[in-house]
């Protein structure tokens, strides 16, 4: 039955054109950019400027062609026998109907050459001495305001807040937001670097965020990072990734933490420490007030003693004086240092009180109510004074408005077979008809007969 002619009318057949191309359309819309891992062969680099060479494994290949363009833009030397990572889309070179991939970008495969490029830069940093621990900045053993510079959004500056908040709630934090990844992450983190040296508001910098890859943390190995970090005059705390992570930043930065709350405990001091170490010396200074108290007191007694042992009376008596001279004395003394020490620890817990973060927000919440309602009023006068200007606007447009004229008991004629307006007793004759448009409606007319006018 399959030599009938029904079966032969129903055959699709194919030219060549036509089957590549709709090849090449199937592969071109079932693929979208691929990323393809292979070895460099027949590699070729006409006048053109194109390039050309087959992305190889040990079971297959497959032709790729990198138009100029995106060449220009390569990082480095193709050549036979390298293995390479492509970003391609899949194609189909229909004048020799050959399967073919379409490079966008190249770049040598895995993190091999990203760490020869780090070690590159590593070795030319180090040359120049920025990596020696005589030019590093000491860290402020008190800071009161520090920037972390981060991405908002990540978990890296959650930690280092959380950690600040616990240990020490009086230190200000402004938080410089950059991307911590991608091709603009660099030329951000020297931005922010150089407006924090400029504003020289901040006591240290925190360059901060959370693990990743090598090529994730990239941004950190940049050469204008490292040179930025050196130049600044604020000291620098690098926070980056794991602790088995280390980035070029690591190396130049006054002070390498392993992870970002590491860093966050390195810059400031406990609280509850710092309580802990008050009331321990308040301690102490007690106990040493009641010793002193007791050898004076040995010391008293022995003298009564001596003198009960001599029985001269005037002596016994002076040396009772005495004795209650210095005991009131020593009293004296005991309870001002005491009232000293005493005064002491409230001024600390004041001054404690006084910078708790409440303080800070109270007077926030007031210069933001003050703002909004000066914003009101400007928004309010803002709309008033535009009511007036579209009024005058309307003012105005009605006055030279046309409708306005034709209410006041004038009409403008047209001829009744067109849109003309007949401005001329030239244009009509007797027994032509008109449209008359009124202010209200329009009216039908017959001309009886003109009269013209000389000038």
């Amino acid at each position: 039955m399959s030599d009938s002619p029904f079966a032969a009318a129903a055959r699709e057949v194919f030219t060549p054109s036509q089957l590549t191309r709709a090849a090449r359309d199937l592969l071109e819309s079932q693929f979208s950019l691929i990323w393809l891992e292979g070895e460099i062969s027949n590699f070729s680099k006409p006048a053109s400027g194109h390039l050309y060479f087959t992305l190889k494994d040990a079971g297959a290949q497959v032709r790729c062609a990198m138009f100029k363009p995106k060449s220009t833009f390569l990082r480095f030397r193709p050549a036979d026998g390298l293995r390479v990572l492509a970003r391609a889309r899949v194609s189909l070179y229909e004048a020799r109907g050959e399967f073919q991939l379409i490079v966008e970008h190249l770049e040598e495969a895995g993190e091999g050459a990203l760490q020869r490029e780090f070690e590159r830069l590593k070795a030319k940093l180090a040359a120049e001495g920025l990596f020696e621990v005589e030019r590093k900045r000491p860290l402020p053993s008190w800071p009161r305001r520090i920037g972390v510079i981060t991405s908002p959004s990540g978990a890296a500056v959650r930690d280092v807040l959380s950690v600040l908040r616990r240990r020490w709630p009086l230190v200000e934090v402004d938080i410089l937001p950059v991307p911590v990844q991608g091709k603009e992450a660099a030329p951000a983190i020297v931005a922010a670097i150089q407006r924090a040296s400029a504003w020289a508001r901040h006591d240290v910098l925190l360059l901060t965020r959370g693990g990743g890859s090598l090529e994730d943390l990239w941004s950190f190995n940049d050469e204008a990072v490292a040179r930025a970090i050196a130049a600044t005059t604020i000291p620098v705390v690098s926070a980056i990734g794991h602790e088995i992570d280390f980035t070029i930043a690591d190396f130049v930065a006054d002070l390498r933490a392993a992870t970002p709350s590491a860093a966050a405990e390195l810059l400031v001091h406990d609280a509850r420490a710092i309580s802990r170490e008050v009331q321990l010396r308040r301690e102490r200074l007690v106990l040493l007030l009641r010793r002193t108290l007791e050898r004076a007191q040995q010391r008293v007694d022995h003298v009564h003693a001596r003198l009960h042992a001599l029985r001269p009376q005037a002596r016994l008596d002076l040396g009772r004086t005495r004795l209650v001279h210095l005991q009131e004395r020593l009293q004296a003394s005991q309870r001002r240092r005491l009232e000293r020490a005493t005064q002491s620890l409230r001024a600390l817990r004041a001054r404690l009180a006084q910078r708790h973060p409440r303080r800070d927000l109270l007077v926030a919440g007031q210069r933001l109510q003050r703002g909004g309602g000066d914003l009101q009023r400007r928004i309010a006068h803002l709309l008033e004074r535009r009511a007036r200007h579209l009024a005058e606007l309307a003012r105005a447009l009605n006055a030279v408005s046309p409708l306005a004229t034709l209410s006041r008991g004038y009409a403008i004629v047209f001829e009744a077979d067109s849109k003309r307006v007949v401005r001329s007793a030239h244009q009509v004759k007797g027994g032509d008809s008109v449209r008359a448009q009124l202010a209200d409606g329009e009216m039908s007319l017959r001309v009886e007969s003109t009269s013209r006018r000389e000038n």
